[in-house]
């Protein structure tokens, strides 16, 4: 069972990916290498989480497909 670290390492790999590698898909994203919740104790669990980061592939993956790497 994946942990929340382990998610959030997948998230922050997946978007430093994003940003060397895809940077005009990047600033789209609106990603902020410095997130500053606007609650002060956000409600972040697991599922949350992962939801997210397959949103972020599925993001990666439709670019992907959309545009050719030069």
């Amino acid at each position: 069972m994946k942990t929340l670290q382990d998610i959030e390492i997948q998230i922050i790999r997946l978007t430093t990916s994003i940003e060397v590698n895809y940077p005009e898909l990047y600033v789209t994203l609106d990603e902020n290498p410095i997130t500053i919740p606007s609650k002060t104790h956000p409600d972040m669990n697991i599922t949350i989480m992962e939801d997210y980061l397959e949103s972020l592939k599925q993001i990666l993956r439709q670019y992907t497909k959309t545009h050719n790497k030069k």
